[in-house]
């Protein structure tokens, strides 16, 4: 095989045609229970105001400050009277959708409103088993309602997306909840007593983090500094009267739908804008990477775009630790995988006998692309009647539509089945007929 001196960027792949039937199933999952659930669709840009992200996922951050794409503003860096400095290259869906709902003015004249999305998301940082630098995020947003009921709905589509790609019983739900802006104020005065004698001996970048946002230091990957988070304050020895009401009318939610949620007191999330529920998917079996996916309330994000107050959950799923997590568990050879490859087949393929029947094949190819809307496929190579049929057989096609001189002759097309081996002279006019009874059939 040829090689080119120019590959795929690191961290990003080319995805073929027989590797999308996996990506295909998991959009398809995802708009199907979304719109069943009363979501919409949006797509907004896939680069934002380097600004918004800054704002609402934190600059301290691991997002923020390691791994973002950021790109000046062309031909207008030394222009004072503009805010916008540059772009970035979405690093998340949460802060462009948020963005979306208050320019469109949504929060005055429609406030609830429940939308998904589905698109490619850009984090630079190295690349490994299932992280890649260009990805698939599936994400919802809910705007408008504080109710913890939607909150747990939220965690059910969640779920019932693992479960309708063959996840199994041991998915499990866990949550927790970073309180209202107050509550987690007196959480950081206490996390700040807590480690201000040992920070010291911790890594670089908690030392950094303990002087602007202490909090993450229980973000930090680092072994050591993990155990040194052994106890150390929990949230929730402080937290106030409402959100201990809105998490304990969460958990009884949950459970009226049938999950059975785990208190996790170390999930915090690792973005800024968080207030409340904020829960995670796991899925035991797959050991350090069961995490599927992760979401929350983020009920001050709107108001941070120069909105007003608005209540807001969401979700987003990684499709690459996904499509991971189903290959080491056999889900991607699943029916409806299987299902989705299948339709890339040609239903079937028009073989010319001479040079003179070539263009006779391509009229009768596409007169059926329309009166069958399905793929048909012919000659385009010059090749001989038996090469032919045996790339027909090759791709899979069912049916083998043979124009030859004597064909043409007679207004008819012999058709071969492939399956059966079965041979059948048709008339041209009823060709996209038989083909669809023979299918049914």
């Amino acid at each position: 095989m040829a090689s080119s001196s120019y590959q795929a960027p690191r961290g990003t792949r080319d995805l073929y045609p027989e590797n999308l039937a996996v990506i295909r199933h998991l959009e398809r999952t995802a708009s199907r229970l979304s719109r069943a659930f009363g979501y919409s669709e949006i797509r907004p840009p896939l680069f934002e105001e380097t600004g918004l992200f800054l704002r609402s996922l934190g600059e301290t951050s691991d997002v923020v400050s390691k791994e973002m794409f950021t790109v000046p503003r062309r031909g207008k860096a030394n222009d004072a009277s503009s805010s916008v400095t540059g772009y970035t290259f979405r690093p998340e869906g949460t802060a462009g959708v948020a963005r979306a709902y208050v320019n469109g003015g949504f929060a005055q004249r429609a406030p609830l409103q429940k939308w998904f999305y589905v698109g490619p998301m850009f984090r630079y940082e190295r690349p490994q088993k299932g992280r890649e630098r260009q990805f698939t995020q599936f994400g919802i947003e809910a705007f408008g309602a504080a109710s913890p009921t939607l909150d747990a709905e939220v965690v059910d589509l969640c779920m019932r997306f693992f479960e309708e790609i063959g996840f199994g019983d041991e998915l499990e739900v866990r949550v927790n909840t970073m309180g209202d802006p107050s509550d987690r104020d007196r959480w950081c005065e206490a996390l700040r007593q807590f480690f201000a004698p040992r920070v010291a001996a911790r890594c670089s970048d908690c030392q950094e983090r303990f002087e602007r946002n202490v909090f993450r230091l229980l973000d930090c990957k680092n072994k050591a500094c993990q155990d040194d988070n052994e106890g150390s304050p929990a949230l929730s020895e402080v937290l106030g009267v409402d959100a201990q009401t809105h998490q304990t009318d969460f958990l009884k939610a949950l459970q009226a739908l049938g999950r059975k949620p785990v208190v996790d007191p170390t999930i915090v999330r690792g973005l800024d804008y968080y207030t409340r529920t904020v829960f995670e998917v796991h899925y035991p079996q797959l050991g350090a990477r069961s995490a599927l996916c992760g979401g929350g309330r983020y009920d001050g994000l709107v108001e941070e775009f120069g909105g007003p107050h608005t209540p807001a959950v969401g979700f987003a799923i990684g499709f690459t630790a996904t499509e991971l997590a189903m290959a080491e568990l056999g889900l991607d050879e699943s029916a409806a995988v299987q299902s989705i490859a299948a339709e890339s087949i040609p239903v079937a393929y028009c073989v010319s006998i001479t040079p003179d029947d070539r263009p006779h094949a391509l009229a009768l190819a596409g007169r059926l692309r329309t009166h069958l809307a399905a793929a048909v496929v012919c000659d385009h190579r010059e090749k001989s009647p038996k090469a032919q049929f045996k790339e027909a057989n090759k791709l899979g096609v069912r049916f083998v539509l043979v124009v030859g001189p004597d064909e043409r002759a007679a207004g008819q097309v012999v058709v071969r089945d492939m399956q059966t081996r079965d041979e059948t002279r048709v008339e041209l006019l009823q060709i996209a007929a038989h083909l669809a009874a023979a299918t049914e059939a």
